[in-house]
């Protein structure tokens, strides 16, 4: 297998700190320094990064600026082209990439073959559906309002927003990447990406495969650093045209400086399950281990809490149990189901939730468990709104479970959450299940399987502190876009056919 930093992508590796990318080359900074990203599971340091100091931003904001203007005059088909290039590239070269996502994120390695094909087609998909939605335009007559003739024609079409610049988080740093690149570009707009520390090998290999692929120099860059450094400085940078960015409660910090731009954001969630009594416990129980341990929780659409009617609670509780104890725990190069959590201080967080409920008498389904970053799967039975778990978003595989008495609890215990980007029922009432979903303030909500972004092409958005403006392929290319209009004033009125 190769290697990180090999074959085609040696240019990307100076000694043994990666480059970053500006102007279509690999760069090395003029800070000297470095950023260290520790492997989560040997807790050593497994690759360097450039440490881009502000002068650096500021020379590929100018960049991405100048590069775009030209961007916006190439032919849809030519940058549909280009895209469906770069989505073949980056499936070519899944295996090094996601050799990246094994040592920097420990994400089990089917897994993360996973997410570079499935980046491969978003992009390939992004390429076709922008192709068809940014090629029409509308047409409208003045006649059809009151007090008007028919002397004006209005043509209305999509531009590109300008710079975009993508924030991807550390648990799908090449997708999530990707879901914001690929609707940029055939957009017409250029992006500058800061990959997460912990993911950025990886997103660096991805932009190797767009390089590869021959996009224009300078459209596309990814610039490397510690946030201290260069965070602020590029979410309030005067070059930058919208923010779209996935992550924790950084991105409100972000949305009260950015000024008057489009923000695209998603902030993480609480997701609640609710489990009624008619529900097919066993498909319950698939979708709570699928739901809340994939990936060892850390998902911001994971099933975060389990509201379930008391009656069939025990039942459930034991069902999930019994598969808990089939879950493989360890490195991610075995593919084991539960892989260390991405660094220490998020291991030490989820320990502080575990130690709160603990303390005021939650029931241990499992014994408590950690080596390092590495945390056994948990389920905790018979949590109370007292408890910091029912409320706080652990990003790791520890479940609690709440049991309720009646529906009604249950979607008041989900309503009550500052978080609301999914949720889901289970029930075979269609009518309840409609009901419920009604009266959920989430941004989605799944009938029957637990929360998932995907489909790419499905509207993805949160709501109160889970973020602003929706994702999903077409809504990502309409949201980097604003409406221009052309109006043909007549100088008399004019009737087609009259």
């Amino acid at each position: 297998m190769a290697l990180a930093g090999s074959g085609v992508f040696s240019e990307t590796l100076d000694g043994d700190v990666f480059k970053y990318y500006a102007d279509g080359e690999w760069k090395k900074s003029s800070s000297g320094k470095s950023v260290a990203i520790i492997n989560p599971t040997t807790r050593k340091t497994q690759y360097k990064v450039q440490a881009c100091s502000q002068e650096e931003v500021n020379k590929v904001m100018d960049l991405a600026k100048s590069a775009q203007k030209l961007w916006a005059k190439t032919p849809l088909w030519k940058r549909a082209e280009l895209l469906h290039k770069a989505a073949a590239i980056l499936k070519e070269h899944k295996a090094p990439i996601a050799e990246c996502l094994v040592k920097e994120i420990a994400k089990p390695a089917k897994d993360a073959v996973t997410e570079v094909v499935r980046s491969g087609d978003l992009i390939s998909y992004c390429a076709e559906e922008g192709v068809r939605i940014l090629g029409e335009g509308k047409f409208l007559v003045s006649d059809s309002f009151p007090g008007n003739e028919r002397t004006k024609y209005c043509l209305t079409s999509k531009i590109p927003l300008g710079v975009i610049l993508a924030i991807p988080p550390f648990n799908y740093p090449v997708n999530l990447a990707v879901s914001k690149i690929a609707p940029a570009l055939i957009a017409g707009n250029s992006i500058v990406l800061k990959p997460p520390t912990q993911g950025a090998v990886s997103a660096l290999h991805m932009v190797h495969c767009f390089h590869l692929a021959g996009f224009p120099k300078g459209l596309i860059s990814c610039v490397t650093g510690k946030g201290s450094e260069i965070g602020d400085f590029l979410t309030m940078h005067p070059g930058v045209n919208c923010i779209s960015f996935t992550g924790g409660d950084t991105g409100i910090a972000i949305s009260k400086k950015a000024g008057m731009i489009p923000l695209q954001m998603e902030l993480g969630g609480k997701d609640a399950c609710i489990v009624l009594e008619d529900a097919d416990l066993d498909l319950v129980a698939a979708n709570i281990i699928k739901g809340g341990f994939s990936y060892s929780g850390q998902r911001c659409t994971a099933v975060k809490v389990v509201l379930v009617m008391e009656s069939v609670a025990d039942a459930l509780v034991e069902k999930v149990n019994a598969k808990v104890a089939k879950l493989s725990v360890g490195p991610p190069e075995n593919d084991s189901d539960i892989t260390p959590v991405v660094s220490e201080s998020s291991a030490n967080f989820i320990e502080g939730l575990v130690l709160d409920a603990k303390e005021k008498g939650a029931t241990f389904c499992q014994e408590y468990k950690r080596e390092g970053n590495l945390i056994w799967p948990l389920l905790l039975d018979n949590v109370r709104p007292d408890m910091r778990i029912a409320w706080e978003e652990p990003f790791g595989p520890v479940l609690p479970v709440i049991r309720i008495n009646s529906v009604e609890e249950g979607i008041h215990h989900c309503n009550a959450s500052n978080f609301g980007l999914q949720g889901c029922v289970f029930t075979k009432d269609v009518n309840k299940a409609m009901l419920i979903s009604d009266a959920m303030e989430t941004g989605t909500v799944q009938i029957n399987s637990a929360p998932a972004r995907g489909p790419d092409h499905f509207p993805f958005q949160g709501i109160k502190d889970s973020g602003i403006g929706s994702q999903g392929i077409t809504n990502s290319i309409n949201m980097m876009t604003k409406v221009k209009t052309t109006v043909i004033n007549l100088p008399s009125p004019s009737y087609t056919m009259g």
